[in-house]
């Protein structure tokens, strides 16, 4: 069983930054693929970025490429999500996915567990 813990979520303006972080159980955290995922109010939960393995390979989102950017520390077993040049838009409900598979994936449907969600707040 793999269990996800998020944090780092909060309120900001337009432009701001923020930092989300995940902390993530398992012995074998570094043959997972990791996954952001987001979810507005109103909307279906959708693809932000995700990341392999070993760290080397990452995918984003055309609506935040530029200004996100995930990483990983296998050592600590945490995946984050720096998010910068913040808008209205970003605001909802940020999901950390893992996959236990070493392929990096847009789709929900192939991530097996996810966390508890974290809001993040982006006023006009």
């Amino acid at each position: 069983q793999v269990q996800l813990v998020e944090s780092g979520g909060g309120l900001v303006e337009t432009g701001g930054s923020l930092r989300l972080s995940c902390a993530v159980s398992g012995r074998t955290f570094s043959n997972y693929a990791m996954g952001w995922f987001r979810q507005a109010p109103g909307k279906e939960r959708e693809f932000v970025a995700a990341v392999t393995g070993s760290g080397s390979s990452t995918y984003y989102a055309d609506s935040v490429k530029g200004r996100f950017t995930i990483s990983r520390d296998n050592a600590r077993n945490t995946v984050s999500l720096q998010m910068n040049a913040l808008k209205p838009e970003d605001t909802a409900v940020y999901y950390c996915a893992c996959r236990t598979y070493n392929v990096a994936s847009r789709r929900t449907q192939d991530y097996h567990y996810w966390g508890q969600g974290t809001q993040v707040t982006v006023s006009s």
